[in-house]
């Protein structure tokens, strides 16, 4: 059965989960699923695998529809049915893969499918203004601190960590809600992962909500504010990232541990 829905928050989340369920024939990937993030906070969302997180995040963000239950934006419900009525609602998705176009330089990246076009004649026939694209670009990258050794280059060329940071950049730079973050740091070195972690950290003093999705706990426990853990479909605990432990953390995800009303 569905876990019963909880009372209103009263610090109002800016994207909520209530009750939600999924089935993918018999199998039920989410079975009265809880979640939310409030405007400039970073939620940590884990689990084991076969949790749920992805098929969460998948509804969360317009990739599913969830079978029954609430999706709250700003406290209205809202019918979030394909990923482009995610992202027309503030809800930008960095996936693990990138998603990223290798022969493009960071800056056509940042504007893929949102493209600048010139003034008067030449933007009517379709020509790009790749200058003003590259200035609001390199602005972007300095007010969130990222590092480029060249703007002007393929972006298949840069090091993982940078591409991570164009990857972020680009859904901060149009995300007004959410931003969701499926292991943003998945095969990085030390230093390069600590600079997509400051990414994070300055998206978060801007307002801007965060979830991320992963299985670094030392990583988790260093840029969350919160942690909702998943466990067999359903949220199974929850904890302030500052005052919970590793031991609490593996316990909760593998059942040992309940503890679904910690704030």
């Amino acid at each position: 059965m569905p876990s019963e829905e909880p009372p209103p928050d009263p610090a109002a989340a800016v994207l909520e989960a209530r009750g939600l369920v999924k089935h993918y024939g018999g199998v039920e990937a989410l079975r009265g699923a809880h979640f939310q993030v409030r405007a400039g906070e970073v939620v940590a969302l884990i689990g084991d695998n076969g949790a749920g997180k992805s098929t969460l995040v998948k509804c969360l963000s317009g990739a599913e529809q969830p079978d029954s239950g609430r999706i709250l934006l700003d406290g209205k419900p809202v019918t979030l049915d394909t990923p482009t009525a995610a992202r027309k609602l503030g809800i930008e998705t960095v996936y693990q893969d990138l998603a990223v176009a290798p022969d493009l330089d960071p800056a056509a990246n940042l504007f893929l499918g949102r493209e600048l076009l010139r003034g008067g004649l030449a933007g009517r026939l379709g020509m790009l203004d790749r200058t003003a694209m590259r200035t609001r670009a390199v602005d972007h990258f300095q007010r969130l601190g990222v590092t480029l050794q060249r703007t002007d280059v393929p972006i298949g060329s840069l090091s993982g960590g940078q591409r991570q940071s164009v990857a972020v950049a680009r859904a901060v730079m149009w995300a007004s809600k959410v931003v969701f973050m499926d292991e943003p740091t998945a095969a990085l070195g030390v230093v390069q992962r600590e600079r997509v972690l400051e990414v994070i950290r300055r998206v978060r003093a801007e307002g801007v909500a965060i979830v991320l999705i992963s299985h670094n706990m030392p990583e988790v426990l260093a840029v969350a504010d919160r942690i909702e853990v998943l466990r067999l479909g359903r949220r199974v605990a929850r904890f302030t990232a500052a005052e919970a432990t590793l031991e609490q953390l593996v316990a909760a995800m593998t059942g040992a541990l309940s503890h679904e009303e910690a704030q």
